[in-house]
């Protein structure tokens, strides 16, 4: 099955194929000339470039394009500017007419109209010529499409930004994350509620996977509408005078479940001739299920609505919790997936699978390293209410894949906040640095170091991915080159020991109720240096079985392996450099 996306010349998606218009150049009906991204596309800034012009939809050949042309295309679909461009239909072969060859673009136009070309349908061009472009994730700052087409009834240019919970009742309050609370959009640069007409749990499984949570539950709405009258009957109340505005709202949304993002979905933002904006009706209110991650009891409620207890899919290589390279269990062996269609709409799948919410980036060509053995699925087709990849519809792979071609996928996850409970100071580069945590000391919250007693690259390893900094490349003891602030000297944390998995340094075991280091934490405060990438050594099973032999090698020659640790302690009580070490000798293969 393939999904088209269709990508609004407004920031976002449109839900529809509906046309999102651009600027027409001179000898151009004005207001004729548009543009939008389509195909088989992994990210919502990329996709097949389509123009429409005199009432149809068309491609555009790949010859001659280069980067500057890409930029224009972004720039008017509103984004800083484009990372890259694709040629011979990478998202897919469009359909009808081809109108653009050899566009050439400056780079300063405002649309690709303004461009040189051939001549609007003069081409010697086929579909698998058609051009994509790769979009950067920026914005621009006050971009607004004027010219944009309206919709009467459902407005189809839909500019939905973010999505955020507000939490009502003081137990939602209390949770971290917040799974429970009412419906607020970020439209437009401008935050709104949204009116619970005709709102279903469609619409609530489309937020949640936004924010990063698998599965949605009813609402109690009881409560909810006792609270909402309350605040009518009052009114001083600032939602009492709020909700009359019609800017306040989101008059209805329609989505159908399986969207990765709201702004897939229908929107209606105008409220017409109503006199009362949502007359009878109230703010949507949404309830989430977190995963097992970010469940701070069992998790149960998941496990027993959304998937089996024996895990099927894994993600391996990803620095951060929530993404990695797909991996499939079958027939008692994890095999990869390969890349050919992978899209967001089963990237999401995996995700929801694994206790994420719905997925950021469906990532091809090995983005997050390449995998070993099989390759067990290919050309994956989900519906996107599939409880395990596993369930979709794919391929077997024929020979045509490589591990180079590994798919891989980063998913939405919840916001709880440990980032800002912990900083880098004093390094080089943001980074790298030392250490700096904040806890609560006498009923206070207060900034100090970490004790470096003990501490190893498993806890390096947890700093970084708590600040979205990638892997540790270092985990440093002494830290009398990087200053950070003379006035958090003082120690906050020590014993710190961590099992590797944990989102927060404070969630890892260390002392309770005291601190204890005899070094201080002035010179010997914890320190890390993170970075983005690390190569992965892989070992491949059958390669390290046919090299495998073993060597009676001189001690003579083992000097430098005995100094970096590389022997058992057994050779520290040998007569060197007489005698021999019996070594296991074998090969292994280093990716990424």
């Amino acid at each position: 099955m393939q999904v088209l996306l269709l990508l609004a010349a407004s920031l976002l998606l449109c839900s529809w194929p509906v046309p999102c218009c651009g600027t027409a150049a001179p000898g151009t009906d004005a207001g004729a000339v548009m543009i939008r991204l389509a195909g088989e596309k992994r990210t919502h800034r990329e996709g097949r470039v389509e123009i429409f012009y005199q009432g149809v939809w068309g491609t555009v050949c790949d010859d001659d394009f280069n980067i500057h042309s890409a930029s224009v295309v972004c720039r008017q679909l509103g984004y800083e500017g484009a990372l890259n461009w694709a040629h011979s239909a990478k998202y897919g072969q469009g359909t009808g007419t081809i109108w653009l060859d050899n566009l050439s673009c400056r780079g300063e136009e405002t649309s690709v109209a303004s461009c040189t070309s051939n001549g609007w349908g003069v081409h010697d061009c086929r579909h698998s010529e058609d051009v994509g472009v790769v979009c950067t994730e920026k914005r621009r700052a006050g971009f607004e499409n004027k010219e944009a087409f309206q919709d009467s009834d459902l407005q189809r240019q839909n500019k939905v930004e973010e999505v955020r919970l507000r939490p009502m009742l003081a137990s939602a309050r209390k949770r971290n994350p917040v799974t429970e609370g009412v419906v607020e959009v970020r439209y437009q640069g401008k935050w709104k509620q949204v009116c619970d007409a005709n709102w279903n749990l469609n619409n609530s499984r489309v937020v949640c996977g936004m924010l990063g949570f698998p599965a949605e539950l009813p609402v109690n709405m009881k409560i909810y509408r006792k609270l909402w009258d309350q605040k009518m009957k009052n009114p001083k109340a600032r939602l009492y005078s709020a909700m009359r505005k019609r800017s306040f709202w989101v008059h209805q949304v329609g989505c159908t479940g399986t969207e990765p993002h709201m702004s897939e979905c229908r929107l209606r933002v105008s409220a017409g001739k109503t006199v009362h904006p949502c007359e009878k009706g109230m703010h949507a209110v949404v309830s989430c299920v977190a995963g097992p991650a970010f469940t701070q009891g069992t998790g149960s409620r998941f496990r027993k609505a959304y998937r089996a207890e024996q895990p099927l899919v894994r993600l391996k290589g990803g620095a951060q919790i929530g993404e990695g390279r797909v991996e499939v269990l079958k027939n008692g062996k994890w095999g990869t997936v390969c890349d050919d269609r992978w899209n967001l709409l089963s990237a999401s799948v995996v995700c929801r699978e694994l206790g994420f919410g719905s997925a950021r980036e469906a990532l091809a060509g090995a983005r997050l390293g390449q995998g070993m053995g099989p390759i067990h699925m290919n050309k994956v087709a989900c519906v996107g209410f599939e409880r395990s990849l596993t369930d979709c519809s794919f391929h077997e792979v024929s020979g045509n894949c490589q591990h180079g071609e590994d798919a891989a996928v980063r998913c939405n996850l919840p916001r709880t906040g440990v980032h800002s409970k912990i900083r880098l100071r004093g390094g080089r580069v943001p980074s790298e640095g030392r250490v700096e945590v904040l806890v609560e000391v006498n009923g206070k919250k207060q900034w100090g170091t970490v004790c470096s007693t003990g501490w190893k690259l498993t806890e390096a390893m947890v700093v970084c991915r708590q600040l979205g900094l990638g892997f540790a490349e270092h985990a440093m003891q002494e830290t009398w080159f990087w200053q950070g602030e003379t006035t958090l000297e003082e120690v906050v944390l020590s014993g710190v020991a961590c099992s590797g998995t944990e989102l927060s340094v404070l969630d890892c075991s260390h002392d309770l109720g005291r601190v204890e280091c005899p070094r201080g934490g002035a010179r010997f405060a914890a320190g890390v240096t993170c970075t983005e990438s690390t190569p992965d050594l892989v070992l491949d099973a059958q390669l390290a079985q046919e090299s495998a032999y073993l060597e009676d090698r001189p001690l003579q020659m083992l000097y430098c392996a005995h100094e970096e640790g590389c022997l058992a302690k057994s050779a520290d009580a040998m007569n060197w450099p007489y005698g021999h070490r019996r070594l296991l000798r074998f090969s292994s293969q280093i990716h990424n």
